[in-house]
């Protein structure tokens, strides 16, 4: 097989064709090809959508201001409506087309695809942060730039001992792999740590146009403080629910209900609840943000609007943007291998502080362990903390 391959390699450049290298390796110009698989439709749509947008924007930016290295950012990018099956069709489509690496978004499609991208040898990174992409034997080319959820969970559990060692806490979280990804971890992490918190699980029902009955089972609990896994619209209903009747009982959102989506929709309910959120949001006023504010401007956006999901889209490609920037500048062909190779070794990523430090190895390719803490007040995310970890 490899004298066969070394012989078609050989016939071709005596014909004078392209090099033989894989999809996307190219020449010194080619376009480089990414694949994006979006949810723009499907059942996150109203986060998907401006992380999709994000992403799209830094390659415009990154392309204007002449690409990496010279080479432009082919985006292929399509909907998979939170469709797993769809997500796989698109994958294929973009190996067919060249992708040297991939961009997806949910924790099942992420879950799903795992073992062909490492067979593939693509780079994949996603908006899904479950703890099972981060270890390299599992996931060998798969990438998480920001904390896991456990992770996300974790720092919220050691707020929570920290106010009231032996508060009850209920999960509220969306009834899928990704709503499930954090709540074992969360219960181990309880143990290992010696809290005396109780600890329970419920699952929300998708469409629900209240949660009055799981709101009355974590009363029944005891629950003091409620942890939603779960994207912004239903968490400011479990919000607006418990203002309704009148429950003395405190949100703690992860990431992907921590944004202005969620305290628009909630209203005066969202005030006084907390946020576990790993990318500031444009009102933090990083310097991160310069970028992306200068970019909006250009294009009259309104980067407020946008919120900090576009924010994030735009720091997630740009963390695989900058690992391509290596091998490109080590001199060496830009192919799968090559570039996950390149983000285990090229060092802290700088996003000037919407993400905390970003760093890959070998060994790991959990990019970050912190956090920002936040609460709500007078209508805006307030930072209580930056950079939180879970505790040692």
């Amino acid at each position: 097989m490899k004298l066969m391959k070394l012989s078609a390699c050989l016939a071709a450049g005596l014909l004078g064709l392209a090099a033989c290298g894989g999809p996307g390796a190219g020449g010194d110009d080619e376009e480089i090809v990414i694949g994006v698989i979006a949810d723009l439709t499907g059942a996150t749509a109203d986060v998907g959508k401006p992380y999709n947008e994000g992403m799209l924007a830094y390659v415009d930016k990154l392309n204007g201001d002449g690409g990496i290295d010279g080479r432009k950012i082919k985006a292929l990018s399509e909907d998979y409506a939170y469709d797993v099956p769809t997500a796989e069709e698109k994958y294929k489509k973009y190996i067919s087309e060249g992708a040297v690496a991939i961009q997806g978004w949910g924790t099942g499609d992420s879950e799903a695809l795992r073992k062909k991208v490492a067979e593939d040898e693509l780079p994949f990174m996603s908006a899904s942060y479950a703890e099972v992409l981060t270890d390299p034997s599992e996931s060998p080319y798969n990438f998480v730039v920001a904390p896991t959820y456990s992770d996300q969970m974790r720092i919220a559990l050691d707020h929570v001992a920290a106010e009231d060692a032996s508060a009850q806490v209920a999960v509220f979280h969306h009834d899928s792999p990704f709503g499930t990804a954090p709540v074992a971890d969360g219960k181990t992490w309880i143990g290992e740590k010696g809290y005396g918190l109780g600890y329970k699980s419920y699952a929300m029902k998708t469409g629900a146009t209240d949660y009055v009955g799981l709101l009355q089972q974590a009363k029944k609990q005891g629950a003091k403080y409620l942890v939603i896994q779960n994207v912004s619209s239903p968490a400011a209903t479990v919000a607006k629910d418990i203002a309704a009747q009148n429950l003395d009982m405190k949100i703690i959102c992860l990431n992907w209900c921590s944004d202005e989506l969620f305290i628009s929709t909630a209203g005066d309910t969202a005030e006084g609840h907390l946020m576990v959120q790993p990318f500031a949001p444009p009102s933090a006023n990083k310097p991160g943000h310069k970028a992306v504010s200068e970019y909006a401007d250009s294009e009259n956006l309104d980067l407020s609007a946008k919120g900090l999901h576009y924010v994030q889209g735009w720091y997630t490609m740009h963390v695989m943007a900058e690992g391509m920037r290596k091998v490109l500048k080590d001199g060496d062909q830009l192919t799968g291998a090559n570039i996950k190779k390149a983000l285990e070794s090229m060092g802290e990523v700088d996003t000037g502080g919407v993400i905390g430090p970003v760093k890959f190895s070998g060994d790991s390719h959990r990019g970050s362990t912190s956090a920002g803490l936040y609460e709500v007040k007078q209508g805006q995310m307030s930072e209580l903390q930056a950079n939180v970890t879970p505790k040692a």
